[in-house]
């Protein structure tokens, strides 16, 4: 049994950003850094539970979305042309990426049973298909290797998983929304790789000693006994399913007045970000954050509260400024929103 997300105590930045991807699958994922034993796997895996589910066409590997035909994978374009597409309800996906994975469980591979059997060529999908429209989870994400780290380049830009080997010639979807975990003591993010994360956030261990014990608490029950500890968050754990739902369906009407727009862009070129992934980033992330709130309208409020995880790891290292990232984006937004504040 999964501990319950809405149990976690503490962590909010953790929490939030997970919500706001779940909300916001475009925003590229979520990167949550920092010390161990902090609660970050707890957390990914116990957003899997809240995930509403989703249509699917029928018997597709892939889980194609029947309502979105530029998307659909070869054997479901077939099918179409053929009729129609019979669709099913099913359980969004979340996908464990372990670090000792092979590049075939990885990608897929050829089913080798079936062709010493009867010598066809069959198609054997991988993790990354297991993982479209869903959720890639990779914990300790800075020691993965190297070319596996390439293999999630390539997908993750262009949202297709493209097989060439063993006599095999295909392509399929894969979209997903890609988590990572890992301590930064251990290693460095390869750039390019950081660069696709939406969000990041910094974990770190609660230093309130009223907070470290309702921890050990609430992880004490549920050890001992699972299934009433599930109970008793029952009720809380619904309605952040019910948040999630309502904060999808609200997403597409949710608007960007255009001095939102000015500040974003502003607060990127305060912080000199490369490129214009910080500015899109920042108000897709606003965006969710309004909806994941009920609201219809981003404010200023709902930019500064993602602008720390949309942006520090954005920022280029600055020898004349040691200052920690979250630091540099708290004091360049101090900077750009005074003018407003004063201006009111």
């Amino acid at each position: 049994m999964v501990y319950p997300f809405s149990a976690i105590v503490g962590q909010q930045d953790m929490t939030n950003a997970l919500l706001i991807a779940a909300i916001e699958p475009a925003l590229g994922g979520v990167l949550a850094f920092g010390d161990r034993g902090t609660g970050k796997s707890t957390a990914i895996r116990a957003l899997a539970a809240l995930l509403p589910s989703m249509r699917a066409v029928a018997g597709c590997r892939y889980r194609c979305d029947p309502a979105d035909r530029k998307r659909l994978c070869t054997d479901c374009r077939a099918r179409l042309g053929q009729g129609s597409l019979p669709a099913i309800r099913i359980a969004a996906p979340v996908v464990d990426l372990p670090l000792g994975a092979t590049e075939d469980r990885v990608i897929g591979a050829l089913d080798l049973e079936r062709a010493l059997a009867d010598g066809s060529k069959h198609f054997e999908p991988g993790l990354l298909a297991g993982a479209n429209r869903g959720f890639l989870y990779i914990d300790e994400i800075n020691l993965l290797e190297d070319h596996l780290v390439d293999l999630l380049l390539d997908v993750a830009a262009s949202g297709e998983n493209v097989v060439e080997r063993e006599g095999l010639s295909l392509r399929h979807p894969a979209r997903f929304v890609l988590i990572g975990s890992g301590n930064p003591e251990e290693g460095e993010l390869r750039p390019q790789l950081l660069d696709r994360f939406g969000l990041c956030v910094e974990v770190r261990t609660p230093t309130d000693i009223d907070q470290r014990l309702e921890v050990v608490r609430r992880r004490d029950a549920f050890e001992r006994n699972p299934s009433a500890f599930a109970r008793r968050f029952a009720q809380t754990e619904q309605a952040v399913r019910a948040r999630i739902k309502r904060g999808r369906a609200l997403l597409p009407k949710v608007d960007v007045p255009e001095p939102v727009l000015r500040r974003a862009a502003t607060l990127c070129i305060a912080l000199g970000t490369d490129g214009l992934r910080g500015e899109l980033t920042l108000v897709r992330a606003a965006r969710a954050k309004a909806a994941l709130d009920g609201d219809d309208c981003v404010t200023e409020t709902h930019l500064r509260d993602v602008a720390p995880a949309a942006l520090r790891h954005r920022l280029r290292r600055d020898p004349l400024d040691e200052s920690l990232a979250s630091t540099r984006v708290l004091r360049a937004m101090d900077e750009v929103f005074a003018p407003a504040r004063a201006a009111a």
